[in-house]
């Protein structure tokens, strides 16, 4: 199983890939979708569209997940983050993938074993889960993989 996940954002969208094979989890990919901050927020999510097709495309993944937008002081924040969601979403469906949305709890639950685990500990639980030697950076890349690695979880009943 190919499972891709997304922490989207308009600036930098987060990505990571991984298979769930009979040996386990293993990488396939990971990195970070980025626009300069001079763009529009019409060509910044038309690119972030052409990117995240092009990935479905290359990689063919069972699933796409992202997480589900929490309540945020930052309105501007909230919106742009909603807009990208939405996008990853559409191309998602044109590519007819299966969508799934996690809550920020499940993820960590899943990742770390605590609801209420800090972002450093999340990050630092993906790399010794995927034997990394350093944590992915940017943070919206670690967060990606934690949501692959969750769903897969998830799936297998953990």
């Amino acid at each position: 199983m190919v499972v891709i996940g997304f922490d989207p954002g308009t600036a930098i969208t987060g990505y990571g890939i991984l298979n769930k094979g009979e040996d386990g989890i293993s990488i396939i990919e990971y990195g970070a979708l980025t626009t300069p901050s001079g763009w529009g927020i019409g060509r910044r999510l038309n690119y972030l569209f052409d990117q995240v097709s092009s990935l479905l495309d290359l990689y063919n993944p069972d699933v796409v997940v992202m997480e589900n937008i929490f309540f945020n002081k930052n309105i501007k924040t909230a919106i742009n983050i909603g807009q990208a969601q939405g996008v990853i979403i559409l191309a998602a469906e044109q590519h007819q993938k299966e969508i799934s949305i996690l809550t920020p709890l499940e993820v960590k639950l899943s990742v770390v074993g605590y609801g209420r685990a800090t972002k450093n500990q999340i990050q630092y639980m993906v790399k010794e889960i995927l034997k990394l030697k350093d944590i992915p950076k940017p943070d919206d890349v670690a967060d990606a993989l934690a949501l692959c690695i969750s769903y897969i979880y998830k799936q297998e009943g953990c």
